[in-house]
């Protein structure tokens, strides 16, 4: 468009001048009639490429268009790339991309104590919704999202002390937070992809006895560890002995009931046999000699050996 604006400002020019210098010239006059002629097609050109794109529009990637005629505001909402509108209407364009809003907001935790807290809203328009934005926000939402976003820290933060925030309820916060600004956020057009609690900044005095207390509480929680472990090692070691002395028992009740066996079936006459079969195996010893001299008066032999 700018290249035939300037290709007809410049053949205008030299019309000018050849009528303005040699207009007498039969030879003059014909450049200037072709000359002329050239502006003619140009501007026709010109007129027909404004036309043209009066009825089209090229909504660029990553962005939606929303149509507006006369005032009224069409349901319809213009995708990326060649869309076909009336030569009347405007069109309005709305950025589809993810919007990251970076805030450092002054809160109270439920104690009354003063914070600041660096927050991130990572969130993008609802291309069907774009319509819906326009009408009743305008071009500019994020007024409307950072107020509300900034609202709601506030209330979350609120219903925790600050020792929670500063330490092991950041991500329930930050979760809590997500799950308020997609509630807030989701009917107005808008969905939040993350919500991010980055930095809490406390008093040096606050943060280091909240710090002190984290740590006493963890020295406490470290110490409850090792006694409940060292219950538990006990414990096992109790159940050890008990069962060892379970099995002792049984181990002896079990000698003494194979004694008792033994001792019921030993009568004289085997005491006597196993006497008898003795003395014949030290009998037929080679390195033995051995003297049988009669009977004892229990009747096992008396065995003396040979000096």
């Amino acid at each position: 468009m700018k290249i035939i604006v300037t290709a007809i400002a410049t053949l205008t020019a030299w019309i000018i001048a050849l009528n303005k210098d040699n207009i007498g010239t039969e030879k003059n006059r014909k450049l200037v009639q072709s000359l002329s002629l050239m502006v003619g097609i140009l501007t026709s050109l010109l007129l027909v490429y404004q036309l043209v794109f009066r009825f089209l529009i090229i909504i660029p990637a990553g962005k939606v268009g929303v149509v507006e005629t006369f005032g009224k505001v069409s349901e319809r909402t213009l995708s990326s790339g060649i869309n076909w509108v009336s030569p009347f209407s405007n069109v309005l364009e709305y950025s589809t991309r993810l919007k990251d809003i970076k805030e450092t907001i002054s809160a109270t935790s439920s104690e009354g104590l003063n914070l600041n807290l660096d927050v991130s809203l990572q969130y993008r328009l609802e291309p069907e919704q774009a319509v819906k934005v326009y009408s009743n926000i305008g071009l500019n939402e994020s007024e409307i999202v950072i107020s509300r976003f900034r609202s709601i820290v506030r209330q979350i933060t609120a219903t925790y002390e600050a020792k929670s925030i500063y330490g092991n309820k950041r991500q329930e916060i930050a979760d809590k937070l997500h799950q308020e600004l997609n509630m807030q956020l989701n009917p107005i057009g808008f969905i939040v992809e993350e919500s991010l609690l980055r930095k809490v900044d406390l008093p040096e005095k606050i943060k280091a006895a909240i710090q002190q207390k984290i740590a006493a509480s963890q020295e406490s929680e470290r110490q409850q560890f090792i006694i409940q472990k060292q219950r538990q090692e006990l414990e096992f070691e109790i159940e050890k002995a008990k069962k060892e002395a379970e099995r002792k028992k049984i181990e002896a009740q079990g000698i003494a009931e194979s004694q008792k066996l033994i001792s019921q079936g030993l009568t004289d006459q085997i005491l006597e046999l196993k006497a008898i079969e003795a003395t014949q195996k030290l009998a037929t010893s080679n390195n033995t000699k051995i003297i049988v001299v009669g009977r004892s008066k229990d009747g096992l032999p008396i065995i003396l050996q040979n000096p």
